[in-house]
């Protein structure tokens, strides 16, 4: 409890440093116009499902949030269509991961922030806690919700989002805020408990792509990607190969394929270690740049967390429980 304590008040004074820093855009005279008298709920657009639930966990009955990119969609991927358009222009907030998760859509939001407030829920996050790989061409890593003490700096950016659009209701947003980070803190606790029981020569994580980076940083993994940060990027035969001898020098008995990734890189590993004459199996599917499905466990923040810590653990040697943190997974 302590630690979850001191966890929680160390989030508050970072949110607070680095809400000093961090000036929030002027306001077109649309925009102020908006912000007088809010509809409610207030329509909300998010594009992925992290983001999302950020939102809703902080302004729960006052936001209606409609959720761009669902279950199983590559964001890096993703281009605005006709329908992700007028759900935008419906919408009199957006709000957006940022770090170039969204790139193709990123001409879209720009425009809409003409006329309405559009909010990265990243921004409020020191450079220097961000990865940034040799890789990837002097850009951020973006996958940061991976690492849930550095994702939940993003609760800080939403509630000041709704609280400068909306004010009459500032101090429930704070209220809704302390509360989800709480909740945060806990499930940032159990992740470190159960990578923990992994042990230590089997802590290796390899995935269709690198969105694993903070996760591997913030618990204690060693971290590889078949692909680079985007899936846009291709694996080389000569990359797969590496990871084959990789696999069979350092004896990693799982490998683990993504929900909204091919998994035809993974296949090519474990075809190419069995011709090696070492047995690999599929350690489960994590959710990496997509949450579950709507209505699910899963597909809340927590629960696609949960589902990764467990699932890593039971598939690597360590230990959790079946059904997760809160015993709600689906086995």
């Amino acid at each position: 409890m302590r630690k979850l304590l001191a966890f929680s008040l160390i989030l508050g004074l970072l949110a607070g440093c680095q809400s000093k820093q961090d000036s929030v855009p002027e306001k077109s005279p649309d925009q102020q116009q908006s912000q007088k008298q809010p509809n409610y709920p207030i329509p909300v657009a998010a594009t992925v499902g992290m983001v999302a639930d950020l939102v809703k966990n902080v302004g729960r009955e006052y936001v209606a949030v409609t959720q761009i990119m669902g279950s199983g969609v590559d964001p890096h991927m993703h281009k605005a269509s006709r329908d992700d358009v007028q759900t935008i222009m419906n919408s009199d907030m957006v709000f957006y991961s940022g770090l170039m998760l969204e790139g193709k859509m990123a001409d879209t939001l720009v425009k809409v922030a003409r006329s309405k407030p559009v909010f990265a829920v990243t921004e409020l996050i020191n450079p220097k806690t961000l990865l940034e790989p040799d890789d990837f061409n002097g850009h951020y890593d973006p996958h940061v919700w991976m690492d849930v003490a550095t994702w939940s700096l993003c609760i800080d950016a939403v509630k000041d989002a709704l609280s400068q659009f909306d004010p009459k209701h500032a101090a429930v947003y704070q209220k809704n805020a302390y509360e989800y980070k709480l909740q945060l803190a806990t499930l940032h606790e159990y992740g470190l408990k159960t990578i923990k029981s992994i042990p230590e020569d089997s802590r290796i994580l390899i995935t269709s792509h690198d969105a694993f980076n903070y996760f591997g940083r913030a618990y204690g993994l060693e971290v590889l990607g078949v692909q680079g940060i985007s899936t846009e990027s291709e694996a080389g035969l000569k990359r797969i190969n590496e990871l084959v001898d990789l696999l069979v020098s350092k004896n990693v008995k799982a490998v683990f394929v993504e929900s909204s990734v091919s998994k035809k890189n993974i296949t090519a590993l474990i075809d190419g270690a069995k011709a090696q004459g070492h047995e690999i199996v599929i350690g489960g599917e994590l959710f990496s740049d997509a949450m579950g499905e709507a209505g699910t466990y899963e597909g809340s923040y927590i629960g696609m967390l949960d589902h990764n810590f467990t699932t890593v653990a039971r598939a690597l040697g360590g230990t959790a429980p079946e059904k997760g943190m809160q015993d709600k997974l689906t086995p």
